[in-house]
């Protein structure tokens, strides 16, 4: 069966945006061929690397 193989397990959940926000992120998110999950991922992880809450890149 073709597609993407298996990547790591992910946690569904809703998340309510400011719509002009959301907008930032699609624009962010086509700039660096992400998805727009995928890029809010990315913001979270700087965000909470900036924080020294995480030390690698792969770090959770």
């Amino acid at each position: 069966m073709a597609g993407r193989p298996p990547g790591p397990e992910r946690t569904p959940f809703a998340l309510r945006i400011d719509p002009k926000l959301l907008e930032m992120v699609k624009q962010t998110a086509n700039a660096d061929l992400r998805s727009v999950n995928a890029q809010i991922e990315v913001l979270i992880r700087e965000a909470l690397k900036r924080r020294g809450m995480l030390k690698g890149p792969d770090e959770t």
